[in-house]
């Protein structure tokens, strides 16, 4: 009951004190504001970098040609050896003829049906391939020049160098929002930690009192950890806005994709909600370890 009341109290101390104070802690909740609508940002584009690479990974084929002196046979022994292949997705390697490949052409255009339709298995200049899927696409040109050195595969295609540039930069993207968040987070917690210096100096006599009339460290500490808690919630209202209906915007702006079927956006719902959560969440975080550090280094109690 005593820890009900002495947490009731604080509550309300708390709350006094930030309308007490109303400068600094609106100096507070706008940099609160500022950084998690940036660190909303940062969430969403590294979220959605990372989709994208997935999704590149799931679609990037390497497709291995097949000399067409090589007979069935020998076509078995090569897939036994690509199966070998670490890199490999051993339930993705598919083996398409070129007879097969000539009809799906053919079915494209009828330049293409005028020119192939008298081609016959002997005389068609179209190879077997094999279809192949990676398990790590930042092996996948290892992988590629494994196949090649099979005997009876002439050449690997998997849009070389596009690809490994296209990860690369999804990569450094990705890094670099992770560094922003944190950069950002760091600063704000130390911001909010000044300004609850500056509350903290500003009631030095109320605290002296509160100590004189018995008042233990921790009935002095609560209010102000209180107080950061609440100045991270409110800066965290109007990110959570604009996340929720920014994103929203923004994935029907472009109807779910960015510039190809390759690079989609992440479904908002429910998506937004899971950022609004950890937005808040941080807010609240930050909020209240800023103020507790100021609390530990400053008043040294």
């Amino acid at each position: 009951m005593k820890v009900v009341r002495v947490l009731f109290r604080s509550l309300r101390d708390s709350i006094k004190s930030v309308f007490r104070n109303f400068s600094l802690s609106l100096a507070s909740i706008s940099c609160i504001t500022i950084t998690l609508v940036v660190v909303a940002i940062s969430i969403i584009l590294s979220y959605n970098v990372n989709n994208f690479t997935k999704l590149v990974e799931k679609d990037v084929t390497i497709v291995a040609f097949i000399d067409n002196t090589v007979d069935k046979d020998k076509i078995s022994d090569i897939e036994s050896q690509i199966l070998t292949i670490d890199n490999i997705e051993k339930k993705n390697v598919k083996f398409i003829d070129k007879m097969t490949i000539s009809e799906e052409m053919m079915a494209t255009s009828d330049v293409f049906k005028d020119i192939m339709q008298s081609w016959t298995e002997e005389n068609t200049p179209v190879q077997n391939t094999y279809q192949i899927k990676v398990t790590d696409i930042n092996l996948i040109s290892k992988t590629a020049d494994e196949i090649k050195d099979i005997e009876g595969i002439t050449s690997v295609k998997y849009g070389e160098g596009m690809v490994e540039q296209l990860v690369s930069v999804f990569d450094l993207v990705r890094k670099g929002c992770i560094g922003i968040v944190i950069a950002l987070i760091v600063v704000t917690a130390f911001l909010i930690g000044n300004t609850i210096k500056i509350t903290i100096f500003s009631r030095k006599k109320e605290i002296e009192i509160m100590r004189l009339v018995g008042a233990s460290n921790i009935n002095i500490k609560i209010p102000f950890i209180f107080e950061g808690l609440f100045l991270g919630a409110l800066g965290s209202i109007i990110p959570i806005i604009i996340n929720i209906f920014g994103y929203k915007e923004l994935y029907d702006h472009f109807d779910g994709k960015m510039f190809s079927h390759l690079i989609k956006l992440v479904n908002p719902t429910p998506f937004v909600y899971y950022i609004s959560l950890l937005l808040l969440a941080l807010g609240m975080l930050v909020g209240m370890f800023g103020s507790w550090r100021a609390v530990r280094k400053y008043l040294k109690i």
